[in-house]
């Protein structure tokens, strides 16, 4: 069969990378200084994190964490496992699925809405902070703050659905935190993907 006999096909599940992006650039690039705080309560685990902003160690530190960075480090993954390895340092985490499509009946039934989660877990050691500020709250704050109504390419609006407590166990818990994200543009189809006519 020749390539001329295939058709592009339209799935909002082919746009999952160009989604993951566009969120981790708006939560830890786009939005400075807030994405510095953000990482600030991910990656500096002590109760005073947020106190001293002029710290220049902690400052460099920041500054070389990258979205790229923050991935390969496992503080933001896509992936639903957390990995601690043993003599490891404590760290805070954000897990970000895409869950729940269903059809977007009102502008294209092709694509599908979605459900964005963002699970933030921290070790319940490293829970409080200053002046009665808990650290996953601190978190889902930032993201909330930086994310709800915001539109982003391919992904469309997020709008808050939801926060639940999240609790893995008595040393690992945190908070969900739940959007949804309408589909629909041609940020959706990929071309590369046909299938036969």
């Amino acid at each position: 069969m020749k390539r001329d006999a295939y058709k592009p096909i339209n799935s909002s599940f082919l746009s999952h990378p160009k989604d993951a992006e566009a969120i981790v650039k708006k939560l830890f690039v786009d939005s400075r200084p807030h994405s510095d705080t953000l990482k600030r309560l991910l990656v500096i685990n002590t109760k005073d994190c947020l106190s001293d902003l002029t710290d220049e160690k902690i400052n460099e530190i920041i500054l070389k964490m990258t979205p790229a960075k923050l991935i390969e480090h496992r503080f933001v993954t896509f992936v639903p496992k957390l990995i601690m390895p043993e003599h490891e340092e404590v760290k805070s985490y954000i897990l970000i699925s895409f869950n729940d499509y269903f059809p977007n009946y009102s502008n294209s039934p092709e694509f599908r809405d979605c459900s964005v989660s963002f699970d933030i877990v921290c070790h319940t050691d490293y829970w409080q902070l200053d002046d009665y500020e808990l650290r996953p709250l601190m978190i889902a704050g930032y993201i909330d703050g930086i994310l709800n109504e915001c539109k982003l390419s391919g992904i469309g609006t997020l709008n808050f659905m939801g926060c639940k407590e999240l609790v893995l166990d008595e040393h690992l818990a945190g908070y969900t935190l739940m959007y949804k994200a309408v589909h629909g543009n041609a940020n959706d189809r990929k071309t590369e993907m046909l299938l036969p006519v």
